[in-house]
C-alpha cells in the first residue's frame, strides 16, 4: 500500500510539473511582448493574406504618402504610448483606430485608410500597449488598453477642439478594446463605435484556441493563466468581457465578423450582439476569415460603414 501511494504521489508530483510547465510556455508566448511573433498569429489566424498583396502594397504606398506626425502620451499606469496622426488637411471628423494582437496601427489599417482619409477623416492609428512603439512587458487585451483609450480620445479632443467628431474603429484585439472602452462612459465628442472581429474575453479566445487548435483542455491552464496575470499584468482573463460591457454602451454600434472565422469563432460575435443596445448593427461578412472582412467584401464593407457613420456624423 505503501509502495503504491509512493507511486501515485510521484505521478501526481510530475503530473504537476508537466501542466506548470505548459501553462508557462503558453503564458509566456502569449501575454509576453519579448515572446509575441506576428507570423505566428497569422498562421493560426487561418486568413490566406497572400490573394490581397497587391491591393495592400497599393494601400500602404498611398497610407505611407500621407503626412504624419508621430504622438506620445503616457498611460494611467505610466505607459509611454505612441500613436501616428494623420491630420488629413485639419479634418474635424477623426477616427481612431485599434489594431489586432501582435500587429500595430500602421499595419492593420492600410486597407481601411483608403476609405477613411478619402471620406474626410483625420486618422490616429494607436499603437497598443506592448506593441509597435508603445511601451509595455505585458499585452492588454483590452482589458487594459480600454483605459489607454480613454487617454487617446481626450488628446484628439485637445488637438482638435470640442467641435471635433469621434469614431472608434477596432480590429480583433482592438474591437474588443473599442467595446471595453464604450462601456467606461465617453466624452460627447465620441459619435460610434465599428468592432470588427472581436472577442468576447481573452479567456475564452485562449479557451476556444486550446481546444480547436491544440486539442488540449482549458483546465487548469486557464485557472493557473489567470492567477498568473493577476499577478503579472494586473487583470484577470475574464476581467473585462466585451459581452458582458457591451449592454453599457451608450452610442450606435457596428459590429462586423466573418462567417469563417475559425481564430474567433463568428459565435463570439453573436453573443456579442445579444447584449448590445437596440439598434445595434451588424454585419457577417460570408465566407470571411479572421480579420479578412474587409478585403473579403470591400464594396460591403464600405456601404455598411458609409450607412452607419451617415446616421452619426455630419
Amino acid at each position: 500500500m505503501i509502495r503504491k501511494m509512493k507511486i501515485a504521489g510521484a505521478l501526481l508530483g510530475a503530473f504537476a510539473l508537466t501542466e506548470a510547465g505548459i501553462t508557462t510556455y503558453f503564458y509566456r508566448r502569449t501575454m509576453m511582448r519579448s515572446r509575441l511573433k506576428t507570423e505566428r498569429t497569422m498562421k493560426m489566424s487561418g486568413t490566406d493574406w497572400s490573394q490581397y498583396i497587391p491591393k495592400m502594397q497599393e494601400r500602404k504606398a498611398f497610407l505611407f504618402a500621407q503626412p504624419r506626425e508621430d504622438i506620445w502620451q503616457q498611460s494611467e499606469d505610466g505607459l509611454r504610448l505612441h500613436a501616428s496622426w494623420i491630420p488629413n488637411d485639419g479634418a474635424k471628423k477623426v477616427v481612431i483606430c485599434f489594431h489586432g494582437y501582435t500587429s500595430q496601427g500602421m499595419t492593420d489599417y492600410v486597407g481601411l485608410s483608403d476609405y477613411y482619409l478619402k471620406n474626410g477623416f483625420a486618422m490616429l492609428l494607436v499603437d497598443e500597449r506592448a506593441h509597435g512603439e508603445s511601451e509595455g512587458k505585458y499585452v492588454g487585451f483590452g482589458c487594459r488598453d480600454r483605459f489607454d483609450a480613454l487617454v487617446w480620445i481626450d488628446w484628439v479632443i485637445e488637438t482638435c477642439g470640442p467641435e471635433v467628431q469621434i469614431l472608434l474603429h477596432g480590429i480583433s484585439m482592438g474591437a474588443s478594446t473599442v467595446l471595453m472602452t464604450g462601456a467606461l462612459g465617453l466624452p460627447l465628442q465620441v459619435k460610434g463605435l465599428v468592432s470588427d472581429c472581436a472577442f468576447t474575453s481573452p479567456k475564452y479566445v485562449f479557451t476556444h484556441v486550446l481546444h480547436s487548435m491544440y486539442h488540449l483542455p482549458a483546465f487548469p491552464l486557464i485557472q493557473i493563466s489567470d492567477r498568473v496575470n493577476r499577478r503579472k499584468a494586473g487583470y484577470g482573463l475574464d476581467e473585462c468581457n466585451a459581452a458582458r460591457e457591451a449592454s453599457k454602451i451608450k452610442v450606435p454600434i457596428l459590429l462586423i465578423h466573418g462567417s469563417s472565422d475559425t481564430f474567433v469563432p463568428c459565435s463570439m460575435c453573436e453573443e456579442i450582439y445579444r447584449n448590445c443596445p437596440q439598434g445595434t448593427k451588424k454585419l457577417i461578412v460570408d465566407g470571411a476569415g479572421h480579420a479578412e472582412s474587409y478585403f473579403k467584401d470591400p464594396e460591403t464593407y464600405e456601404r455598411t460603414l458609409t450607412e452607419f457613420i451617415g446616421g452619426i456624423i455630419i
